[in-house]
């Protein structure tokens, strides 16, 4: 028998087709470990010390479960985790479920932050639901309704025991209490280090009682997703996944998302090659168009892109230059790039070497690492940093990373930072505006920290972001960061990038058109002008044809590492990039397995800044600037 579980049911509300046996959906081994990146399981482990003792429910197929919670439920009053509960075909098992008397309480726990001190949380003053509640809400109504069959004499109360972002952490190692387990058995994969709530510190999980909202979700229709109410969505999603109806895209009041838009408006196979207009960069109009049978970006008009600016590209003008490139392609007609050579050559001579090139790799976590700091607090544990010369010599001149369980690496990481800047006045490169709001973040950190040198750091950080508050801009440094990504937006484009800027995509399309790149990134690193702190002088970037040198990286290598645990088959992304950290903070491994894991994080990151060089030196080649010619 086909149970609609509550898992399945989320993923219908994010798009009824991955009800279907046509969406191909993503390994439960990929969501396992994004909930582990995000410190979702090591929120539940500490969330039921909240609730101990307790009985959890080991069992995973649902008779036992099932027999299991019934046993429990004899007792007057019980605690249970993992309470596993059937109504027809609607099957559920709860966090963390307290029964007490006649009272049942159904406890969800989520990682995702909230400040415990704010007002109208959940709701607006109109009183709708906040969209990024929306799910959770419904999650929770989900269970609810189906324990409330199953048991409808007694008292439900919904709640909801979240990461409060305005409670700090009192003891040190929070984190490590809570560590990743190997073991297929459990749910979670985490082991619990502790076994009482004192062990733990002062509380970071808040429990808020949201049983009333809960109640007007599931009794009244006032409260929607895909315009449907909560008893619609139940009664559609069962025919969709347990009856295996087809979808009716009517009732679902024009929902459209990249994984169903084919497959809802009929567009047949031979179409699929037709450029679509979600390809489009920073389009926001697809529903609105698909009501008028507009799909392809052949089907639009120049006269909505009308938008012109006298030194860049505006959104609507690239939204069109977009659109005419990647129609002409389709039709199979030559196709150049486009770079608005004048303008960018205004923006590049007003650049001082020696350019520095810097990207960060960061994280948040639910459970704080160090006394003092809050859940969701910014980590910065990892920095790359190239340097370009006048003299067109490129080195990869330092690094940083913290691989040390527990540590908080953040002032330390802009310590190493400063130094390796403060040497010049050269020109900072980022891309995008991660490393700036990083940085932003490290110094109000700061401000509140007890750090010798926090003046000093602070003064530094200044020198090279920018900080706006409600439009208005507070400070703006002599060397504020230069963002390549701009650039891109602004003078470059090729229709290779389709509707992305990301640097995983324009680094290939860079590759693919500038000769010079192409060329001097085929030689092995000691034949170029080069250094690399990772690899070594043999290391081709580009080779075989392949425009991509992330697809090459070489995954870590445990073959001489005994019994590892670290299970990471590649690492070429930022998702992996992240993954690769949880791992070395949240899982027992020898020092040899954190080394080579380690190891691998510094190849990745520098090759994110040497990108970044790439992109520059087909900028230079092109206007044939910094000692660039023919």
């Amino acid at each position: 028998m086909k149970y609609l579980t509550k898992t399945l049911f989320k993923k219908g509300i994010e798009c009824p087709l991955k009800l279907t046996n046509d969406y191909e959906s993503s390994s439960e081994k990929n969501e396992f470990l994004d909930a582990l990146a995000d410190g979702g399981f090591q929120a539940e482990e500490l969330s039921r010390l909240h609730f101990s003792p307790g009985d959890l429910i080991e069992h995973l197929d649902y008779t036992n479960a099932l027999e299991n919670t019934r046993e429990l439920f004899k007792n007057t009053n019980s605690t249970i985790y993992e309470a596993a509960f059937l109504h027809d075909n609607l099957f559920v098992r709860t966090d963390i479920l307290v029964k007490q008397n006649n009272i049942i309480k159904i406890i969800e726990v989520k990682a995702k932050s909230f400040d415990s001190t704010a007002k109208n949380i959940f709701k607006t003053n109109s009183g709708s639901i906040r969209p990024q509640w929306r799910t959770y809400l419904f999650d929770l109504a989900f269970q609810k309704y189906v324990v409330e069959k199953n048991y409808p004499e007694r008292k439900i109360e919904s709640y909801l025991m979240l990461a409060d972002k305005s409670k700090k952490a009192s003891i040190d190692g929070l984190n490590q209490l809570f560590q990743i387990t190997n073991d297929p058995n459990t749910r979670t994969g985490i082991r619990r280090k502790v076994h009482s709530l004192e062990d733990v510190g002062n509380p970071i999980m808040e429990l808020r009682n949201i049983s009333d909202l809960i109640n007007d979700i599931i009794e009244k229709d006032i409260h929607k997703i895909h315009g449907l109410s909560f008893l619609e969505l139940v009664e559609n999603f069962t025919e969709v996944y347990t009856n295996q109806k087809e979808i009716n895209w009517k009732n679902y009041n024009g929902h459209v998302c990249r994984e169903c838009w084919i497959k809802q408006f009929d567009i047949s196979d031979d179409n699929k090659l037709r450029p679509n207009i979600y390809e489009l960069w920073q389009f926001r109009k697809q529903k609105k168009l698909f009501k008028s049978n507009i799909f392809f970006l052949d089907q639009l008009v120049e006269s909505d892109f009308d938008d012109t600016s006298d030194n860049h590209l505006s959104v609507k003008s690239r939204q069109w230059l977009q659109i005419e490139k990647r129609v002409a392609e389709s039709l199979g007609k030559p196709v150049d790039f486009y770079l608005d050579t004048e303008n960018l050559k205004d923006k590049m001579m007003k650049w001082k070497f020696p350019l520095h090139f810097i990207d960060f790799e960061t994280c948040t976590s639910a459970l704080p690492f160090t006394k003092g700091r809050h859940p969701y607090e910014q980590i910065a544990f990892q920095y790359s940093h190239h340097i370009v010369y006048s003299d067109g010599n490129i080195q990869h001149k330092s690094e940083y990373i913290n691989a040390e369980p527990g540590k908080f690496p953040n002032y330390e990481f802009v310590r190493s930072l400063k130094k390796d800047l403060e040497n010049d006045k050269g020109s900072v490169f980022k891309y995008a505006t991660h490393e700036n709001s990083i940085l932003n973040a490290i110094y109000f950190q700061l401000i509140d920290s007890d750090e010798k040198d926090k003046g000093e750091l602070m003064d530094f950080i200044k020198t090279i972001t920018n900080k706006k508050e409600n439009n208005e801009l507070v400070w703006s440094g002599d060397r504020d960061m230069i963002d390549m990504c701009d650039l891109v937006k602004k003078y470059f484009y090729d229709s290779y990038m389709k509707g992305s800027n990301s640097i995983k995509v324009v680094l290939p399309a860079v590759i693919k058109i500038c000769e010079f790149v192409n060329k001097k990134y085929s030689k092995p690193i000691s034949e170029i002008n080069l250094t690399s702190l990772n690899f070594s002088g043999n290391h081709v970037w580009i080779k075989d044809g392949n425009l991509d040198p992330y697809i090459s990286l070489p995954a870590p290598d445990f073959s001489k590492v005994q019994n590892p645990v670290g299970d990471i088959n590649k690492l070429n992304n930022g998702g992996d990039a992240l993954t690769a950290y949880a791992k070395i903070q949240y899982q027992e491994m020898s020092s040899q397995e954190r080394n080579i894991i380690k190891q691998s994080l510094l190849k990745y990151c520098e090759l994110d800044t040497l990108a970044m060089v790439m992109i520059y030196e087909f900028f230079a080649s092109e206007l044939k600037l910094h000692g660039f010619s023919n």
